[in-house]
C-alpha cells in the first residue's frame, strides 16, 4: 500500500501535463489566466489580512483575551465547559494559531486524554476563526454590510462550544 502512495502525485501531474499537452484548447494560457486572477484577489485581500493580524495581536498582547476568558469562566463552568477551556474559546474566533498553541497547552497540562483535553479537542474541531472567516469572505466579494453574520456566528460557536463539551464528558 506504501508503494502506491508513492505513485500518486506522480501520476497525477504526469496525467495532468498530458491532458495539457493533447487537449485541442491552450489550457497553459488557461492556467496563466487563472494564475493571475489569484493573484489579484490576493493582492485585494492583503489589507483585510494586514488589519486582521494586528487587530489580533493588539488583542492577545493587551491582556484583553485574558480578561475575556475570566469574564466567561464562571457563565460557562456553569454550563458544563471546563474553565481551562475558556482561554481556547476567547481565542479560537480570532486566531488559528492562538487556538492551536493553546489547544497544546491543554494538551501538555491535562493530557489529550482528559475531560478537559476532550472538550478542548471539540472545540479546536468544531470552531473557526470566525473573525478572519468573515473579513476573507466577506472582503473578496465585497460585502460591507455584514448584519447579523457575526452574532449568528458567536452564538453558533457556543451552541457548539457547549454540546461538544456535553459530548465529550458523556459519550466520548
Amino acid at each position: 500500500m506504501q508503494a502506491v502512495s508513492y505513485y500518486i502525485v506522480p501520476s497525477v501531474l504526469f496525467a495532468v501535463g498530458m491532458i495539457m499537452l493533447l487537449s485541442p484548447q491552450d489550457l497553459f494560457a488557461e492556467f496563466i489566466l487563472g494564475a493571475k486572477e489569484g493573484l489579484m484577489t490576493c493582492v485585494r485581500l492583503l489589507p483585510t489580512l494586514v488589519a486582521l493580524i494586528t487587530a489580533i495581536s493588539m488583542f492577545t498582547a493587551s491582556g484583553a483575551a485574558a480578561a475575556l476568558s475570566s469574564l466567561l469562566a464562571p457563565l460557562l463552568s456553569v454550563l458544563g465547559v471546563p474553565k481551562d477551556a475558556v482561554a481556547l474559546i476567547s481565542i479560537r474566533p480570532f486566531s488559528g494559531g492562538g487556538a492551536t498553541a493553546m489547544l497544546s497547552q491543554i494538551y501538555d497540562s491535562y493530557g489529550a486524554d482528559s475531560i478537559t483535553g476532550k472538550c478542548a479537542s471539540v472545540i479546536a474541531g468544531s470552531s473557526d476563526t470566525i473573525f478572519y472567516m468573515l473579513g476573507v469572505y466577506f472582503s473578496s466579494v465585497k460585502v460591507t454590510k455584514t448584519r447579523m453574520a457575526v452574532p449568528c456566528a458567536l452564538v453558533t460557536m457556543l451552541f457548539c462550544v457547549i454540546f461538544g463539551c456535553f459530548l465529550a464528558k458523556n459519550l466520548i
